[in-house]
């Protein structure tokens, strides 16, 4: 891997006190929701009351309360945000313990595949107690091995080993400049939604901003998914690449001459997989936690519950 400037852990550290940042700068509409939530909940507590004594029904006390909930989650609105944030952190950092560690095994597996190529290649300068339990077998290593030296396979096989491993050190490090992209997106998205969030919940009081709150809910935890979503994914992607390698270091162990040709999916193919998965975190994070959905669940309830008012009415 190439050398960072900026490890993963002081990415995300960085962008967490970015989020900090957003929720003090809400502090700045705080206020000004609560003024909007106070406008709103004198004329929804009005209006129900109206249509209450209109109807000649007694007054129910219980959905009343509604406004006033939503001025406790605006006067409490850091406590709500960091509430939202855990579940997701929480995530976040079990996905990137579990990546590193799989990166580490990565590299000794590398490193346990070129000596499987070196000892292929050159297997004189390599002792093995089976294989050279004979001289016939010291023999043979001896003529393989000069015959890999005299013709420059062994060269060849080297260089051709670090090309290819610098070809996976550019796609790894392209698919990890992708979840720096998805780490910064997710934060200006998630800092976006904290500021603009409490003048989202003073809305939703009026009639006709009901289901507001709930697709701003669904917009924040589907937006903090991105991370542990493609830390995930990096993550299968290093568990398929390290059987990979298991795989080729067996086959390299039992031939007899070392054939390249055979060795490039852990190096293009596992990857370029990575890459792929990674373009799919958005889909994936809607399909765990629907963003969209939420207007149209709610549309219907508010639609039942009008339907049922309506009934009433004609019954009377």
């Amino acid at each position: 891997m190439f050398l960072q400037v900026l490890t993963t852990d002081d990415f995300f550290a960085f962008t967490d006190t970015l989020i900090v940042g957003g929720i003090d700068h809400a502090r700045l509409l705080v206020d000004m929701a609560r003024a909007i939530g106070g406008i709103a909940a004198f004329f929804y507590i009005s209006k129900r009351i109206y249509e209450e004594l209109i109807a000649d029904n007694p007054i129910s006390l219980l959905p009343l309360l509604r406004p006033f909930a939503f001025v406790l989650v605006l006067s409490f609105w850091g406590v709500f945000v960091n509430l939202l944030l855990v579940p997701t952190k929480g995530l976040a950092s079990l996905s990137e313990s579990i990546y590193a560690n799989k990166k580490a095994l990565v590299a000794l597996l590398l490193e346990q595949k070129q000596d499987a190529m070196l000892a292929s290649d050159l297997p004189i300068f390599y002792e093995n107690e089976e294989k050279e339990a004979a001289l016939w077998d010291k023999g043979i290593n001896l003529l393989l091995t000069s015959y890999n030296i005299i013709t420059g396979r062994a060269i060849q096989n080297q260089i051709n080993f670090y090309i290819m491993d610098a070809i996976r050190q550019v796609l790894e490090s392209l698919f990890e400049a992708i979840v720096y992209l998805i780490a910064f997106l997710r934060t200006v998205f998630c800092v976006l939604l904290v500021i603009f969030g409490p003048l989202v919940f003073a809305l939703s009081i009026f009639d006709g901003f009901q289901d507001n709150y709930l697709q701003w809910i669904a917009r924040f935890i589907n937006v903090n998914l991105y991370l542990p979503i493609a830390l995930l994914i990096l993550s299968l992607d290093q568990e398929v690449l390290i059987y990979m390698l298991e795989w080729e270091i067996i086959q390299i162990n039992s031939m007899l001459i070392y054939q390249p040709q055979m060795f490039y999916v852990s190096s293009l193919i596992v990857p370029v997989c990575g890459i792929i998965g990674l373009s799919m975190v958005p889909r994936i994070a809607s399909w765990i936690v629907q963003a969209s959905g939420t207007g149209s669940g709610g549309g219907r309830m508010v639609r039942t519950a009008a339907t049922m008012a309506i009934t009433k009415g004609m019954l009377k």
